[in-house]
Order: structure tokens, then sequence, then C-alpha cells
């Protein structure tokens, strides 16, 4: 080390001090991608929850929605004066708004199914570990099992019998990811199993459902949350894939999906606004989320760390 290099100051940190939310915030900003990323869809979200109060239009009112209006190009005007910036679907709804509707829709069924098929897969999976044996096997084989089929396939089959719906869409999604979870707290938990401090709370006699649940599954969290993060974003591409097949959810709930299976029959006739709008949104929500993702895989995983 010469004088030069040991007389410069250090490294300023945007995010200073020894805690862990300052440090993981100190790391995770490294990636100005991610930062990007994360800024881009806490904007998407906020405009998805208050999409009632900044768009012109309720898509699913009728009285606000015009035949008349259908189909015109991005910028027209309507008859009432109202410029529609990205252009009308085939119903006359305004895109703009049926959008940021639809981004509503697919964030709460994603983040919905999500939380619950993390807890159902965390449970599964952290008492596969922690009682072992036949039940530990028998457990992970209806896990090997479901993750042998393609979560559409399963999916697609649980909507094929029980119809559309948000209800019956988000029960469909938690039993095509719920596997996920369980297999990936498994593993972490079988490591965190055979670690000191667990012997130490066991020797204290207490109970093996405080153990499991108060011990061993805050430890085994950091995966659960690159996992969960990855699965909301395959959750909304799912839902939307069902929604284009028209298995997803009914005409009056337009999700992304639904959106941009209403204007796949005029984009050869050249109405190209109405499936590649709502088609860009939920590319850049995907990716978005997929980023933010990858980015906490990173900064939660040590032996990722460069």
């Amino acid at each position: 080390m010469t004088i030069e290099t040991s007389l410069k100051p250090p490294r300023k940190q945007l995010f200073s001090g020894d805690t862990p939310m300052s440090r993981f915030l100190s790391e995770f900003v490294e990636s100005k991608v991610a930062v990007v990323a994360a800024l881009l869809l806490f904007t998407i979200i906020m405009a998805a929850l208050f999409a009632p109060w900044i768009t012109p239009q309720n898509p699913y009112d009728l009285a606000q929605v015009s035949v008349l209006d259908a189909r015109m190009e991005p910028g027209e005007q309507s008859f009432d004066g109202y410029t529609f910036w990205l252009g009308t679907d085939g119903a006359g709804r305004d895109l703009f708004s049926a959008i940021l509707y639809g981004l509503r829709i697919s964030l709460s069924v994603g983040v919905t199914s999500g939380i619950i098929a993390l807890i159902i897969g965390m449970s599964v999976g952290l008492i596969a570990a922690y009682v072992g044996g036949r039940t530990e096997t028998f457990i992970m084989r209806i896990v090997d099992l479901q993750l042998s089929f393609p979560a559409s396939l399963v999916a697609l089959m649980l909507l094929a019998l029980m119809g559309k719906g948000v209800d019956k869409i988000i029960l469909a999604l938690v039993v095509a990811q719920w596997a996920y979870y369980a297999r990936t707290v498994r593993g972490t938990a079988l490591v965190e199993r055979g670690k000191e401090y667990v012997e130490a709370v066991t020797c204290l006699g207490l109970s093996h459902a405080r153990v499991l649940f108060l011990h061993i599954m805050p430890n085994c969290l950091p995966p659960l949350i690159v996992v969960g993060t990855v699965q909301t974003a395959h959750a909304i591409a799912l839902e939307a894939t069902l929604s284009f097949l028209g298995v997803g959810l009914p005409q009056t709930e337009p999700s992304l999906g639904l959106l941009i299976a209403n204007g796949f029959e005029y984009v050869i006739s050249g109405k190209y606004w109405i499936s590649i709008f709502p088609g860009i949104a939920l590319l850049i929500t995907v990716v978005s989320i997929n980023l933010v993702g990858d980015q906490l895989r990173d900064v939660l995983n040590p032996r990722l760390r460069k």
C-alpha cells in the first residue's frame, strides 16, 4: 500500500451505520439497475393503488364507457372532448384507465397468492425438515410430484374444473406454487436444525412449535424473500397467461392478460395499441420485480457476494 493510497478518504456510503437494515440498503443500492427497477416498481404499485383517483374513467362502470369511443387511436378525442392518450379498446374503454385497473387486479392476485403459498409451503417445509424420517420422505415426495407438473398446466386444469373468478385463480396459483416454497425452506431448515442454537433451545425444554417457528423459521426467511419475489412475478405472468387463454378472470374484471386478449384480434387490422400497451405494462412490471429479486438474492446470500 502506497502513501497516496493510505491517505485517500474512505468511500462514503449512502446509508451509514452498522445496523442490519443500513448494511442491507447500502449493498442493495450498489446496483443502479436494481435501484431503478425498485423505483419503477414502487411507481407502478402506487399508480395501481390510487387508480380510482388518477384515472379519468372507471372501466368497470358501464355508464362511463361508450361504444362510440371504441378502437380510437392514441391521441384521439372523444365526443366529450377528452383525449385518449393511449387510445381505447374494442369496448370503448380508455386504455390508460384499463391498464391501471388491470394492474390492481394483477398485483393483488400475484401478491395474495404468493403470501398464501408462502405460508403453506413454509409450514410444510419446516415440519418436513424438523420431523425428518418417513414424514419428511412422504412430504417431499408430494412436493416432487407437484413440481413435476408445469405450474401453468396445474392452474389450467384447476380453473377448468372450478370456473372463472378472482378467488378461484388465487386458489389455482396457490396450489401451483406452494411446492417451490416448501422445497426452499426445507433445504434451509435442514442446515439450521444441525446448528448449536437449536440444540441449546431444545435442551431448555421449549416446545417443538416454539423451536420451529420462533427460532428456526426467522433464519429461513432470507431465501424465502428472494423466492417470494420471483414467484410473485411468475404468478402475475401466469395469471395474465390464463386470462389471455380465457380461463382466468371474467370480462367484467379486465386484468392485463384479458386486455391483451381483447386486442389480439385487432392486431392484424393495424390497431396495435389495444394489445401492445397492456403488454408493455405487463412486461415492465414483471421485469422490474425480477430485477429487484435478483439484487435481493445477491444481497441476502453471502455466497453470491462479489
